[in-house]
């Protein structure tokens, strides 16, 4: 870890070339941030924006029905801190979590003093949990996910893994294939409680969603899908599929929703090279003329652009990154689809599909076959979205179950 310091650093700065951000506050990945107001009480790691977003309802009850206790939330990405400070201000202290060694750490725990950290999804790292277990640090992973693919990978170093899992005091599973792949690799089968994906209790503020309502009125009568938090490699099956659509559906409208804000510009670059016209939703209102595409370049907004919508394909899954959460559609009854590479929501890709609130497409061809057929059917979108909604209600609670393991 300490060889590859330099490597991280170095890939900040990379980073930084187009998101400048990562360049500012890098002393809180060192361990040298600011200390916070109160000591102890309740450390939240969540990497990046969708983990906060998960996380917020929790941080909000915990905020109310324990005030006395201090929060402190950390996360890797600019992105990721952008919506703490959105959400919560000065509620809770946030820093970046600090690179997982020793004297990093140290410096940090010296400071902020945790009684017990809640790390979201699959953020575990060896000296953070060993140094947690020195200190009595309570450690729980919540909302605990682990595909095959990962667990293969922490089996080609089985004995160091099982020490790592094995200092989890607390799991709060997604799903039984989940508890049990943690349990292969060395959590205490006691440590671990089956609790659901705390992405089920998704609920979209009533501001957004009136704000979804304005901006379908703004649509009129268009066709409109949104391709959300797209990757590099992606993008061009996107625009390819659109064009196809157009043939069918000239008045059809894209909501292009890169995952990154460094890409912005980029997918910019992209949309005109394809010769397509496009407005952005930073510099203009809801495009009502014959513009083909609507790019999504401001942060926070993804929820409120998809309940835009009428269909919604979700990104980073036509490439090798798992997917993203395609319950923020579902519970807004918009019917899904997304590509091969779900591993990351492989359990609640396939009840969607199951339940017919979704389908998988392989391609360009295939995701604009779907799109025309959905977007010309109103009553087979509306028993799609009416699925996923349902699914959705039938699969809350996760958050009151992880509640009472936190208190």
């Amino acid at each position: 870890m300490s060889l590859l310091l330099p490597v991280a650093l170095l890939r900040l700065l990379w980073r930084s070339r187009q998101a400048p951000a990562y360049r500012r506050r890098w002393r809180e990945r060192l361990g040298w941030g600011p200390a916070p107001p109160q000591t102890g009480g309740l450390w939240i790691h969540a990497v990046s924006v969708g983990e906060v977003q998960a996380i917020a309802p929790l941080i909000r009850q915990f905020l109310q029905t324990s005030p006395e206790y201090p929060v402190c939330v950390t996360t890797t990405t600019p992105t990721g801190s952008a919506q703490v400070s959105k959400l919560f201000a000065e509620q809770v202290f946030h820093v970046y979590l600090p690179y997982d060694l020793p004297v990093c750490l140290n410096a940090f725990l010296n400071r902020v003093k945790p009684d017990k950290l809640l790390m979201v999804e699959t953020e575990v790292w060896p000296n953070l949990l060993y140094l947690c277990r020195q200190r009595g640090i309570h450690t729980l992973l919540a909302n605990a996910r682990m595909s095959v693919r990962s667990q293969r990978g922490y089996w080609r170093l089985r004995h160091f893994s099982r020490q790592v899992f094995g200092s989890i005091d607390q799991v709060a599973a997604q799903t039984e294939a989940d508890a049990q792949r943690l349990i292969d690799l060395g959590v205490a089968k006691s440590a671990v409680q089956i609790t659901g994906s705390i992405k089920f209790d998704t609920h979209l503020p009533a501001s957004m969603t009136e704000q979804a309502e304005v901006m379908r009125l703004a649509w009129r009568d268009r066709p409109v899908w949104i391709a959300a938090s797209t990757h590099h490699g992606e993008d061009e099956i996107i625009l390819a599929a659109h064009q196809a659509v157009l043939t069918q559906k000239p008045d059809a409208l894209l909501i292009l929703v890169p995952r990154h804000p460094e890409r912005f510009t980029q997918v910019a670059a992209l949309i005109n090279s394809h010769g397509f016209s496009y407005t952005k939703r930073s510099q203009h209102p809801p495009t009502t003329t014959d513009i083909p595409i609507y790019l999504g370049d401001t942060m926070g907004e993804l929820p409120m652009l998809i309940g835009s919508a009428q269909v919604a394909f979700i990104g980073g899954s036509l490439v090798n990154t798992g997917g993203h959460n395609m319950l923020e559609a579902a519970a807004q009854g918009v019917p899904t689809c997304f590509g091969p590479h779900t591993f990351n929501f492989a359990n609640i890709s396939e009840q969607l599909i199951e339940r017919g609130a979704a389908r998988r497409i392989q391609d360009a061809e295939s995701l604009s076959r779907l799109l025309i057929d959905w977007l010309s059917d109103a009553s087979q979108r509306t028993l799609a979205g009416e699925a996923g909604r349902q699914l959705v209600e039938e699969n809350r609670g996760a958050l009151q179950r992880l509640a009472r393991m936190v208190n």
